[in-house]
């Protein structure tokens, strides 16, 4: 998110969030196949994502805050996901971890202990049955290459370790900033080739330029015209909040896609892009309904209690591992 802020201020509760972008709440009982189960391996078919029998399909869940930040980690917990889960439908978790925000992987933060939460994560999640992205969450770094160093040996482990299940996606650079295209594609070049030499099939997702928006520009769309070439399975990120990224940025979303652009949402607000901001739930439902229209996959910010708009649960609702304090509808 651009300029993240960690101002404290009164929160308005998500109540509709939920609603929106979870739209089918889904019990998973033993009568019932859980989302991996039912749809294995995902692959990119054109501009689509499809199951593993070729049929269209969207993830649809929500992104923990970064876990750099979060002491304890109280959110990623087996009984959180599967709240996510069965009482609101999510297929997905995507676990950010920080690259150069406090305490990140490349900035003093326990790179051990980071890692090992996301194996706490990406284990609850195919427990669940869930499919479960694992963000290298740069901001503030901005340009791609400043940590790319860390960023092979980071996607290297995490490839070969998990290389023989269905159920992960790497998103390698969550909001490039600052540097253009062609630097961010040198980079994701790098990394693709790195988790292709453990895995042949991973979803991968790559992240655009000013803060995944696809460009600057808002005509011509440098992403869409000159697209990563040589791998299968790529997607490309598209963030938007939807009190400050309106029609425009939907219009060079749809018309990347026309142009054969395999979009995912891998994160999005119903509030302005500080993330602490107003609240736009028309802009938010005309996203919604283009998403679902064009089949894309989303991706709600953020899974915590921290005392700001974009948190999905009530700031007043103490930090548990049991079952998370959603607003409910």
């Amino acid at each position: 998110m651009e300029n993240r802020k960690q101002t404290v201020c009164f929160r308005a509760v998500l109540f509709c969030l939920i609603a929106m972008f979870l739209w089918q709440p889904c019990k998973v009982t033993a009568k019932k196949q859980t989302p991996a189960a039912a749809h294995g391996r995902l692959a990119v078919k054109g501009a689509d994502l499809v199951d593993a029998k070729g049929r269209k399909f969207q993830l649809r869940g929500v992104s923990t805050h970064g876990i750099n930040w979060d002491v304890g980690y109280p959110y990623i917990n087996k009984e959180a996901f599967q709240t996510l889960r069965d009482d609101w439908g999510a297929n997905a978790v995507r676990l950010a971890m920080y690259t150069s925000e406090y305490n990140g992987y490349c900035s003093g933060g326990n790179q051990r202990e980071l890692k090992n939460q996301i194996a706490k994560g990406v284990q609850y999640a195919t427990e669940l049955g869930m499919y479960v992205i694992i963000d290298w969450h740069i901001l503030s770094d901005g340009n791609p290459n400043t940590h790319i160093k860390e960023a092979k040996q980071f996607f290297d482990e995490m490839s070969r370790t998990y290389r023989k299940q269905k159920n992960v996606i790497y998103e390698i650079c969550n909001e490039p900033n600052g540097c253009d295209w062609k630097n961010i594609k040198s980079y994701a070049n790098q990394i693709i080739k790195t988790i292709r030499k453990n895995d042949k099939k991973t979803i991968i997702v790559v992240g655009t330029p000013t803060w995944s928006q696809l460009g600057l520009d808002g005509t011509h769309n440098e992403v869409a015209d000159s697209p990563i070439k040589g791998y299968r399975n790529i997607m490309y990120a598209l963030h938007f909040y939807a009190a400050t990224h309106k029609a425009d940025l939907r219009n060079k979303m749809t018309a990347a896609i026309n142009k054969g652009l395999p979009v995912f949402v891998t994160e999005y607000g119903i509030c302005d892009a500080s993330g602490n901001g107003a609240i736009d739930k028309k802009e938010a439902d005309r996203w919604i309904q283009t998403m679902d229209e064009y089949g894309v996959s989303y991706i709600a910010w953020n899974l915590s209690n921290k005392q700001e708009s974009s948190s999905i649960i009530k700031s007043k609702q103490s930090r548990t591992h049991g079952k998370v304090g959603v607003a409910r509808r």
